[in-house]
């Protein structure tokens, strides 16, 4: 669970850099309501596994915002 929430952040970077602010929300929010729903009927370690894709998928739409904000505060330093 640590390798997949580590390989979040570098991933929600170039995510955001190809596609955009807009469709990184979309894509990641419904990956992440569709993670979360499924670890509901899951087994109990495929529980686990989709629950915790489904919370880094949700941080993922967060970040976006705060990866957005810094991008701009680098550029006007």
């Amino acid at each position: 669970m640590f390798l997949l929430i580590g390989l979040f952040h570098p991933l929600v970077v170039k995510a955001e850099y190809c596609l955009g602010k807009r469709k990184l929300k979309l894509i990641f929010g419904f990956i992440s309501t569709a993670s979360i729903i499924m670890s509901l009927f899951a087994d109990v370690l495929l529980s686990i596994f989709l629950g915790c894709l489904g919370f880094s998928c949700l941080w993922a739409v967060f970040e976006a915002d705060k990866q957005e904000k810094r991008r701009i505060e680098r550029k006007q330093i």
